[in-house]
């Protein structure tokens, strides 16, 4: 007799695959009914961070930017070199132009409208997401997002990091936790068809296993629409990297990485949407750690741990 799959054994619902996490690629084809791909955008925006309103310099992990985009090409050019990218690996017409480098809604209602129509009217274009703070969520800022997302569905990226205040400081994040929820209340309360995602990050310094843990049970709390789950990345030329090269910070190895971010999905509403659940950097500026490269290998280890211990997204979720 044939042993089952793991597919056709996965108890969990949101899935048509092996995963026992709602992923976005999951997400989107029901959504749009085929596979949909981001494409990333620099617009040139700043960050309060950066310039000296709550902070200069970034985070320590910063590097002027999270975005592959090169900030030189006009929206347009990097969205055609990004499609023609995505076209090389998959075979689909639909995009998410991703404005992801820097604040983007860090800027006045005049410049935020101008670019995010023209980002919104690429061609392709299924989708328009926003990568920001939640203190950078003016009212004004808010009624722009809410009018975007009456034209095209919009994904507002709200990075958190960690609920712990301390760790905040440690790593220069410039707001505490409950401005973080101040803003993602406001922005659930904004109206319109604007989904929202929040990122956590693994292995921040000082970090316990727990502490990891007790970041997504207060993100559970909020019931996001999604949850990017990132692995902290040492980048040549941050004050993280400093730390590494003086032996102040260990990275996390592969299996706690994996075995952490399983207890997490554990934890989160099994309907949140998992946009991420590694990542990588470019391979020029990547310090450590090496085995974050194969992304790969990350996934296909939560989804072998997810298997071995018969769990699934939200397992230990309680409302």
């Amino acid at each position: 007799m044939k042993k089952p799959t793991q597919r056709e054994t996965n108890p969990y619902k949101n899935s048509d695959s092996n995963k026992r996490y709602y992923t976005f690629d999951y997400y989107m084809k029901q959504r749009f009914g085929t596979k949909c791909a981001r494409v990333a955008l620099d617009a040139g925006f700043t960050c309060p961070n950066l310039d000296g309103t709550c902070g200069s310099g970034g985070c320590i992990y910063c590097l002027g930017g999270s975005s592959g985009a090169q900030s030189a090409d006009t929206l347009r050019e990097q969205y055609e070199k990004g499609v023609a990218a995505v076209k090389n690996k998959w075979d689909t017409d639909k995009f998410i132009p991703y404005l992801q480098a820097h604040t983007n809604t860090y800027a006045s209602p005049e410049t935020l409208r101008r670019i995010y129509g023209e980002a919104s009217s690429l061609p392709g274009a299924v989708m328009l997401a926003v990568a920001t703070r939640a203190d950078c969520l003016g009212e004004k800022v808010l009624e722009v997002l809410r009018e975007v997302s009456e034209k095209i569905p919009l994904l507002v990226e709200l990075g958190l990091q960690t609920v712990h205040d301390e760790t905040a400081m440690k790593i220069g994040r410039g707001h505490d936790f409950a401005a973080f929820c101040d803003g993602f209340r406001r922005l659930r309360a904004a109206g319109g068809d604007i989904q929202i995602c929040i990122h956590l990050i693994d292995g921040l310094p000082g970090e316990s296993l727990e502490m990891m843990l007790d970041s997504a049970r207060s993100v559970a709390v909020l019931e996001p629409d999604m949850v990017k789950l990132h692995l902290l990345h040492v980048l040549r030329d941050t004050p993280l990297a400093r730390q590494y090269l003086s032996g102040d910070y260990t990275p996390m190895s592969m299996e706690a990485y994996t075995d952490t971010a399983v207890r997490q999905l554990e934890l989160l509403p099994p309907d949140t949407v998992i946009a991420r659940v590694t990542g990588d950097a470019p391979a020029e500026l990547l310090l450590a750690p090496d085995w974050c490269r194969k992304k790969t290998a990350v996934s296909n280890e939560i989804d072998r741990l997810m298997y071995g211990r018969r769990t699934y997204q939200g397992a230990l979720f309680t409302k």
